[in-house]
């Protein structure tokens, strides 16, 4: 329980966004009876990096091993989409396509049972072949959740009843040219906004990044921040354009000292120590862009990819300190750079143009930083995906698994959780010594059948003990932790 209110401290302390710095607003309801664990209201959980701070997983671990399955909790069935579900109060949302609609449905999270829905038009066509349905997930911030379909239709509701507050048409009111994906990018809560990554252009503009030949302007909306309770526009900065990585907002602070108390994890509590500032970072199309979220002012633009039109960037920054992590999978690789207290940044390393070796390529899965190391699914492709553990600080390989596809983690209790694209489930132990399988899960259902098919690209979420992960059509929900 102490871990728990640490945990909830430091997100108050950091002002992170998903606990409010102002004045506390009256909560939904809590319909959870699972007393321990937290929630899991955002993309990759609270601080987006998918780490959780939930205990009690080696034994468990060990029961699977030993050929012990984990319970299926619930599970149902979904309509198009990629995104994962998150988890705030006793609620699930999960937010899929069902024809010529786009549903946010509401859940009871322990149970499954539906509480409510809204819906989007939907008329939305991926460019490439995938699947038509949204890929950003919800976000939940107190009494609201808040979607963004692919057509980028951006829309805040209730969450106890998912009554419409306002709703914004940004492909129309910021002319944002027709990308590959459609829209792709979770906007995330910061205090009393709510930053997007829009990316719009000059009114004149092409219909869509084939007709503009990859030759797309911009027009100074890269990056927007809403007004969270109005869908008003308080400022906006860069004539970036829009990715699939979601931002990430964290306080920058100094390196602990060589020999000090730092966690196994890395964790230390957050500050503004060494004049260091909140920060947020957007791997936007072009590349990085450092921002202040108050106010939109750019400390500065990192140029970050492939030089091929067919080519995204979609894994979120990872920070570390006073460091940022970025990562693709279609040409430059990734870098690591360390932002001073006074905005200006440098290079601590970068994979080599050159050079045909990279150090971690990712895809559309984010690295999962610990005790100095970071871990992800490396490769553009299934085929020639594999999992890697590099040092942080050099960007050196400390081992690699073939054979897993591509794949996505989440950290809990020295353990992660590692979903491949195929829907096959393993624990492993977070070590950077070697790949340490625990155990592996295959969920099945009453037919012995798997009940995850590919693709499954979601990430899997954690919260009160309980895993929720997707495939193609379905989620499941399995008892982790009891």
């Amino acid at each position: 329980m102490k871990s728990m209110l640490l945990f909830w401290l430091a997100l108050i302390v950091a002002g992170t966004g998903i606990v409010s710095t102002e004045a506390a607003e009256p909560a939904p309801a809590d319909l959870g009876t699972r007393a321990q664990g937290i929630d899991w209201p955002d993309f990759l959980g609270p601080r987006r990096d998918s780490r959780s701070p939930e205990t009690g997983l080696a034994a468990v671990a060990a029961d699977v091993a030993g050929g012990k399955p984990l319970r299926v909790v619930w599970q149902c069935d979904l309509g198009e989409s990629y995104c994962a579900p998150s988890v705030s109060r006793g609620r699930l949302f999960h937010f899929d396509r069902h024809g010529d609609v786009h549903r946010l449905t509401c859940r009871n999270s322990e149970t499954g049972a539906e509480l409510w829905t809204y819906e989007l038009p939907a008329s939305f066509t991926d460019m490439l072949g995938y699947n038509n349905g949204p890929r950003a997930t919800p976000v939940v911030d107190g009494e609201r959740v808040y979607v963004m379909s692919p057509e980028g239709l951006l829309a805040c509701v209730q969450v106890v009843d998912g009554k419409e507050i306002w709703k914004v048409d940004t492909l129309q009111q910021f002319g944002v040219v027709k990308n590959f994906f459609g829209v792709g990018s979770t906007p995330i809560v910061w205090g009393d906004l709510l930053i997007a990554n829009i990316g719009g252009s000059p009114p004149g503009s092409p219909p869509n990044v084939y007709a503009a030949q990859g030759k797309v302007e911009g027009n100074g909306s890269g990056v927007v921040a809403f007004d969270k309770l109005t869908g008003k526009v308080r400022w906006q900065a860069t004539d970036e354009l829009a990715s699939y990585a979601s931002p990430v907002i964290a306080q920058l602070q100094p390196p602990a000292p060589p020999g000090g108390d730092v966690e196994r994890n890395g964790d230390r509590p957050p500050g503004g120590a060494g004049g260091y500032r909140e920060r947020c970072f957007v791997l936007a199309r072009g590349g990085l862009v450092v921002l202040d979220p108050a106010t939109g002012k750019v400390d500065f633009q990192f140029p970050w990819r492939a030089s091929k039109l067919e080519s995204v960037n979609a894994s979120s920054p990872v920070i570390v300190d006073d460091q940022v992590f970025i990562s693709e999978a279609y040409g430059p690789g990734a870098a690591l750079l360390r932002v001073k207290p006074d905005g200006e940044h440098e290079v601590v390393w970068q994979d080599q143009p050159r050079s045909r070796e990279r150090s971690l390529e990712l895809h559309w899965n984010t690295a999962v930083h610990d005790a100095g190391h970071l871990y992800g699914s490396s490769g553009q492709h299934g085929g020639n995906a594999e999992l890697r553990c590099i040092d942080l600080a050099t960007g050196k390989v400390a081992w690699q698994e073939p054979r897993l596809s591509r794949s996505s983690l989440l950290l809990v209790d020295g353990h992660f959780v590692c979903l491949s694209e195929d829907g096959s489930l393993r624990l492993l132990r977070a070590t950077p010594e070697r790949y340490d399988l625990a155990a592996e899960i295959t969920p099945r259902g009453e037919d012995g059948q798997p009940l995850l098919e590919y693709p499954a690209w979601a990430a899997p979420v954690l919260s009160h003990g309980l895993l929720y992960v997707r495939g193609a059509n379905r989620l499941v929900c399995l008892e982790l932790i009891p």
